[in-house]
């Protein structure tokens, strides 16, 4: 069996091609960059743009399956960046995939796309999308989910897992950019400090999309999307101060209140704007909020349908990360 992992070069993407080379299948990678590690590994890498039609019809060519895993992350850029890579390059797999005859599509989602600006605990599969995006990353992810399931067919079945704060070896986003924020003096704990979040380890997260595409293959959760976490929440703050404190850095005790960090969030974003500076602000209205309210969610339907407990102790996983990070400088 030939499989497809788009981003199969990124952080999530290239976990995915480790499980699936375990298994022995032949694996081919799509990126815009050279990945001569995955090729060491006998992984066919094939580059191209998800924006170009042509470039991913080529990259489908040939396979059984795809990990559509690539996109643009982060929370600041044009809208015209985010939607060409992420609704119009889901769309272009999409196509690809039913032109080409490919029966299964595992499509890495986010929990952004029912992001309202509210705390939510518990939250389900039945939550409607979001609404007063803030960000065009989850807005767009939200329109590529949407796209991407519609097009389930008995005959094409796709599946979308939105796993939760990635964070684990290798990590280029999350953890990264706490630290520096906080060598920089540029973040506080935002709100009461005692919100709870979902998290969820990366190797986890690699075999929750391995266990989704084998339950594609006997039905059980074609058409459907899945929170993807640790299944127990974390208090966000003294969880980070724990990952601070290994690394040998003192922990974060200043505070801001939500209310005052949104509001220098709106001014940041309008300078950003206004002056079309490079790099993103050092606050905006979308992480003011993601920083200071609950959002954890049902972990049921993933363990119901994807036989998906994850196996690694949070202590474990921290233990990992933080031995990463300091080799890495943070």
């Amino acid at each position: 069996m030939r499989i497809l992992v788009t981003g199969g070069g990124g952080f999530v993407g290239g976990y995915i091609v480790n499980l699936l080379l375990q298994r022995g299948y032949a694996v081919r990678s799509f990126g815009r960059s050279p990945q001569p590690q995955l090729e060491a590994k006998g992984v066919e890498v094939v580059q191209g743009d998800l924006s170009n039609g042509e470039n991913v019809r080529t990259a489908c060519r040939g396979v059984d399956a795809v990990f559509h895993v690539a996109a643009k992350a982060g929370v600041w850029g044009s809208w015209e960046s985010y939607y060409n890579a992420n609704v119009i390059g889901t769309r272009h797999v999409v196509d690809s995939c039913r032109s080409e005859g490919i029966r299964r599509l595992v499509y890495t989602s986010t929990p952004s796309v029912v992001f309202s600006g509210k705390a939510i605990r518990g939250g389900g599969q039945d939550m409607p999308y979001g609404r007063n995006w803030l960000c065009h990353y989850a807005q767009t992810k939200a329109i590529a989910e949407q796209e991407a399931l519609s097009a389930n067919t008995n005959s094409f079945r796709v599946v979308a897992l939105r796993p939760h704060l990635i964070f684990g070896p290798g990590d280029p986003h999350l953890l990264p950019r706490v630290v520096d924020s906080v060598l920089k003096g540029r973040l506080k704990i935002v709100g009461n400090g005692r919100n709870r979040v979902d998290v969820a380890y990366v190797e986890d997260v690699a075999i929750a999309h391995l266990n989704a595409f084998d339950a594609l293959e006997k039905h059980r959760c074609a058409g459907q999307a899945y929170f993807i976490a640790q299944g127990e929440p974390v208090e966000l703050w003294p969880w980070l101060n724990q990952i601070l404190e290994g690394l040998g850095h003192p922990p974060l005790t200043g505070r801001i209140a939500l209310p005052l960090a949104y509001t220098l969030g709106g001014v940041a974003e309008g300078i950003w704007k206004l002056f079309s500076k490079k790099g993103e602000p050092p606050i905006t209205r979308f992480v003011a909020v993601e920083l200071a309210k609950d959002h954890y969610f049902n972990p049921e339907p993933a363990q119901r349908d994807l036989d998906y407990s994850p196996g690694t102790p949070m202590d474990y996983a921290l233990k990992k990360t933080v031995i990463d990070l300091k080799s890495r400088g943070f």
